[in-house]
């Protein structure tokens, strides 16, 4: 209404329902809103998506610089323990000897959080370094990412100059969902993009941060005023989902 084209706005959340659910609702609002005047033939939207699709989506704008063929294969979870499984194995380990989930959550945690293993930790550190080379190695072979590179790989990809400029062009107006619940490499890509114009808009609650231990950092939603000296913040403190007797 005010003039933005929808082709400038990104929105982001955290689920493949909830992306779809904004998604349906703002084409719905586009077509059917009488105070926008726009011509017959418009068909532009804004980009709504959850952060791995968004990542999936640069990746493969830009998958050469990456060193990775356009339709680069994605590890689901079972991919990935199966590769942990292997990258235990190659590393000189015995797979039965070691939790599967427990390494690879700490993998994760690790990318996650843009961090290095130092192995000179202690015991679980060695064999967390140890699994991970493996399992990296595992993904260079098969030109796999798996769920927690789409985040780290795009963070890369937009710490090109001109592969940044050309998104913080492309998208104005950032909106993200579920604020609370972004770990530090979301949190990174959320201030790459918006870095430019400022214009960015969150949802969250501190009291629902309940996503610390995969990663989510609360200090996110805690400092956005400091990150965003700016911000206008609006309380929503009318409740539309419980009843009164909950309330």
């Amino acid at each position: 209404r005010e003039g933005v084209a929808p082709g400038n706005i990104l929105a982001i959340t955290f689920t493949n329902k909830a992306a779809k659910e904004m998604r349906d609702r703002v084409i719905s609002l586009l077509l059917t809103d009488r105070n926008l005047n726009l011509p017959a033939t418009f068909d532009e939207k804004p980009f709504v998506s959850t952060f791995h699709s968004l990542g999936v989506y640069l990746i493969r704008e830009n998958h050469a610089i990456l060193g990775l063929p356009k339709h680069f294969a994605i590890f689901d979870r079972n991919d990935s323990l199966s590769a942990i499984k292997q990258a235990i194995a190659n590393a000189g380990l015995d797979p039965k000897q070691h939790e599967v989930g427990k390494i690879l959550g700490a993998i994760s945690r690790v990318k996650g959080d843009m961090r290095k293993i130092a192995p000179e930790k202690g015991y679980f550190e060695r064999i967390i370094h140890a699994v991970y080379n493996e399992y990296e190695k595992i993904l260079q072979k098969e030109k796999a990412l798996d769920f927690d590179d789409l985040l780290v790989k795009t963070l890369k990809l937009l710490e090109v100059p001109e592969i940044l400029a050309k998104y913080q062009n492309r998208w104005k107006f950032v909106h993200i969902d579920e604020y609370q619940d972004t770990n530090t490499v979301q949190y990174l890509i959320s201030r790459k993009l918006s870095e430019a114009h400022k214009n960015i808009c969150v949802v969250g609650d501190a009291d629902q941060n309940i996503y610390s231990w995969r990663g989510a950092d609360i200090r996110n939603i805690l400092s956005f005023e400091e990150d965003y000296p700016s911000a206008k913040v609006v309380n929503l403190e009318e409740n539309y989902r419980s009843t009164g007797n909950i309330l």
